[in-house]
């Protein structure tokens, strides 16, 4: 067997080995889950998490994920608690402890001192008879059958487990809060999935210049006016009513078929019927209209006024796309 060839084989068997590991998981959830899930939900403090080594990682994430779906949360070093962080515990909050074999020295030192200030315990382990399972309140069962390190030594599989087990927890607590789309984008109004939920069209076009012509309007000043305005389009208007819309393509049609352009204008060139959108509309609709007729701009209107331009560009640069 090549080099090549192994390699992809030993990737697959490590993927194969941890979904196997967390698909069993699925026996080994029980009512502790739900009635850990039911005591943080109800808890008038924050959620606290810690471990040692690589479930101290864990944690921090999942600690990420709880704060980012409307659960208060703050990670806590276990080997840091012993020596002066132990003041990161409050009074109403509760305790979650990650630990593999719930047995190590450090979970051992922390375990009397968390129960000593009266929270309720849970644990994340994969020993459900260990130190720390013996003192928890609920235990969250994350036993796997070995590692993927071929050695069975590396945390591979069970902290995989312990990830899923803290996503598993993060869902039902978003379930239970009733947490929305719209909560969700208040968490992350910076990026690309924050904007996609709250970014509407008028943050966009009301940004851009405003290109219009009226429908008397010479040839030379739409092709001034798109030019200027720098969007590759140019809305027509009569009366203050919309009535069409002039692009750079109807500019190279209108080359193509006149000889003689002197005479023309916007009326005789537009497109009638012009594509248009709200200000109101979230801006990944926008992308959808225009990804749905082809286009790469739609004309900004509402109540039958004209408002201006959202740019395909426009939504590229905002990372919608």
């Amino acid at each position: 067997m090549s080099k090549h060839k192994a390699l992809l084989e030993l990737a697959k068997k490590t993927v194969e080995t941890e979904g196997n590991a967390i698909l069993n998981m699925v026996n080994q959830l029980d009512g502790q889950f739900a009635d850990a899930v039911d005591c943080i939900y109800k808890a008038e403090g924050r959620v606290v998490i810690t471990g040692v080594g690589k479930s101290a990682i864990i944690a921090s994430k999942i600690v990420a994920t709880l704060n980012s779906t409307g659960t208060p949360a703050i990670f806590m070093h276990a080997a840091d608690a012993i020596h002066g962080d132990l003041g990161t515990i409050q009074q109403k909050d509760v305790v979650i402890c990650i630990s593999k074999s719930g047995n190590t020295p450090e979970i051992k030192l922390l375990v009397p001192l968390i129960r000593s200030g009266g929270n309720k315990l849970v644990a994340i382990t994969g020993n459900t008879e260990s130190y720390l399972a013996e003192k928890s309140d609920f235990v969250l069962n994350t036993y796997v059958e070995k590692e993927a390190c071929p050695n069975n030594l590396a945390p591979t599989t069970s902290t995989t487990a312990q990830l899923v087990m803290g996503d598993a927890l993060a869902i039902c607590l978003l379930e239970l809060r009733g947490f929305s789309s719209r909560d969700f984008a208040k968490f992350h109004p910076g990026g690309t999935l924050g904007k996609k939920l709250y970014l509407r069209v008028s943050d966009i076009s009301s940004q851009n210049m405003v290109p219009k012509v009226e429908a008397h309007s010479p040839v030379k000043e739409v092709i001034v006016e798109i030019s200027e305005k720098m969007l590759g389009v140019a809305a027509v208007l009569s009366g203050g009513k919309l009535v069409g819309v002039v692009t750079d393509g109807d500019i190279r049609r209108m080359l193509n078929k006149y000889e003689n352009i002197n005479g023309l204008t916007a009326e005789d060139i537009m497109s009638g019927h012009p594509k248009t959108i709200e200000p109101d509309v979230l801006a990944v609709k926008a992308l959808k209209e225009m990804q749905t007729n082809e286009i790469s701009q739609l004309l900004v209107e509402k109540d039958g006024k004209y408002l201006g331009v959202v740019h395909l560009h426009n939504l590229i640069n905002e990372g919608i796309l």
